[in-house]
Formats: structure tokens, sequence, C-alpha cells
């Protein structure tokens, strides 16, 4: 489906409108929860607030990741000096990611979503799988396995890890410190911060939750735009692309920053976050998702990744 017959470019444009204001909200609102969930912790210190305020500081790190995601796609704020300078140091950096090798493979996926080239199509292509096989995915993501392997390979990629003989693991300290800068500097402040505060020990929080709690919202957003769909080879994106309507607390973890529409994303990526909803609403009004695959409930769809008995 193409956008363009059924909006008119004014319409286009409208829905496309940036706002530093609104984006300044975005980012002022992801680090007031991450600051909450700080606070909970240091008043009152016990069980219950560390697992409550990793939950909030899992779906925080999903949070600045669709906000990077924003910036890269220069729909957060108004100017591409502003977007990159953003997502480079307040959104990308805080979660090891590093803007531009994000885009670049993102990039690539918009352009060969429904193709067998598209670079994300491993992540999804195999769903639904045995309840067995998706229950040691999700083991991976807790125990820390899954950021592990992508840290490596992040690493690896920028060539600060390199093989020498017999295998052995090289580390270029140079090119560390020269291609993951950002990361470091954000979150050594971080650390610096919450100690000169006299809460050093909260900085654990933040690492338990982006090894754990971040990885398991991630893998299920993800598995949520694509897996299981209609057909991941259709080039239409109402064939190989969902939307979920999502509840307050589902916004909180699995679906922060409106990231749930996403079919809405992939039909016009220039829409800001911030806009999302109301495109959404506008392409039902016309009708336009009367046949695409709209689901609500991420608990829900979970049950769709697995294979049961009956289809097996």
């Amino acid at each position: 489906m193409k956008i363009k017959d059924h909006f008119s470019p004014a319409e286009i444009k409208q829905f496309s409108r940036r706002s530093d204001l609104l984006g300044w909200i975005a980012v002022a609102t992801n680090w007031a929860i991450i600051a909450l969930a700080f606070l909970l912790v240091a008043r009152w210190p016990n069980p219950l607030t560390i697992i409550f305020s990793m939950v909030l500081l899992g779906g925080r790190h999903l949070g600045l990741g669709v906000l990077m995601h924003e910036c890269g796609h220069g729909t957060l704020f108004r100017s591409k000096k502003l977007n990159r300078l953003v997502g480079t140091w307040l959104c990308a950096a805080p979660v090891m990611y590093r803007l531009d090798d994000y885009m670049s493979n993102h990039l690539s996926h918009h352009s060969k979503a429904g193709t067998d080239a598209d670079p994300d199509l491993y992540r999804y292509q195999d769903y639904p799988v045995e309840k067995k096989s998706l229950q040691r995915k999700l083991l991976r993501d807790v125990s820390g396995q899954t950021t592990l392997h992508f840290l490596e390979v992040s690493l690896t990629r920028n060539q600060v890890i390199s093989r020498g003989e017999k295998g052995k693991k090289i580390v270029d300290y140079r090119q560390l410190i020269s291609r993951f800068y950002a990361p470091i500097i954000m979150n050594s402040l971080l650390f610096l911060l919450l100690a000169g505060l006299g809460f050093a020990e909260l900085y654990l929080l933040w690492l338990a939750a982006y090894f754990s709690i971040y990885m398991v919202f991630s893998r299920i957003r993800n598995l949520a735009e694509h897996a299981c769909v209609p057909d991941l080879f259709d080039p239409d994106p109402m064939r190989h692309t969902r939307t979920m309507v999502a509840n307050w607390w589902e916004r909180l973890t699995f679906a922060p920053n409106c990231v749930n529409y996403h079919l809405e994303h992939h039909l016009l990526s220039s829409v800001p976050k911030y806009r999302l909803a109301s495109f959404h609403l506008a392409l039902k009004e016309k009708g336009l998702l009367d046949n695409a695959e709209i689901e609500s409930g991420y608990l829900a769809f979970i049950k769709r990744l697995i294979i049961h008995p009956q289809s097996a």
C-alpha cells in the first residue's frame, strides 16, 4: 500500500511535523522514570522495590533505544544536528549503542523488509517455535548471555575485538576509546552522579536491568513487530509488519515511546513517535487497517510464538 495514494501531501506533512518541545518532553520523561527507579530503591531498599526498579529500568533501556531510533530517522527534533546530538549522548550512549551502527542496519531493514535480504530476518523468521525453545531464549536473556553476545558482536564489528593465534581474543583499547567514547563517558557520568549522591551501588541496578530485563522486553517487542505475520516475504507492510495496541503497563515495559505502532512506522517512517497514534487513527478512519495485523496484549501475543500440540 502506498500512503501517497490515500493522503494528500498536506496531510502527510502534518503527520510528519517535528516538535522540539515534544521531543524534549519524550527525553525528559524517560530520564524522569529512570530517576524514579533509582529513588525508589534509595528511599525504600527492599526486594520488592529492587525488582520493580529493575522492571522500570529495563523498560527505559528499551525506551532510550527507541528514542535513539527516532533520532536516527531525524524525527524526534526539528534539526538534524539536535537529533544527532541527543540521539548520540542521551539515548544511544547510556545503553551502549553507537547511533551510526544502529541506523546502518536499521535503514537496511526498512528498505529490504518483506524480502529474504532483510538483515533482521533471522530474529523472527523461525517462529513459532517449541515452548522449550522460547524458554531457552528467554533464559539466555535474563541470565545476561544475550547482552554479552550483543556486546561482543558490536565490539568485533567495530574492530575492538579481534582473534589472534589459536582464536585468542585481542582487545584494541585505542579502538575501544575511539569508537565507544560516548557510552564510556555517559555511563561513567551516571555512576559518578549516583556516587556523588551517596548511592554508588545503585549503578548495579542499571547494569543488572541491562543484562536481564531489558533483553526480555527487547526480544518480545521485536517479535511482536514481525514474527508470525501473514507473509514475511510480501513487500506490502500490511503483510509483514504488525501493530500492537498497548495498555499503560505495556507502554512502561514492552512498548515504550509508541514503538508498538510499528506498522504505521513502516508505512510512513517520517512520522515522529508523538504523532503515530494520530496517524494510526487516521488510517483506521479510512478503513486502511481493516485487513492489517493489529493485535492487543503482549502477553497474549507470546502464546502465538509457541507451537501448540494441535498445530505441530
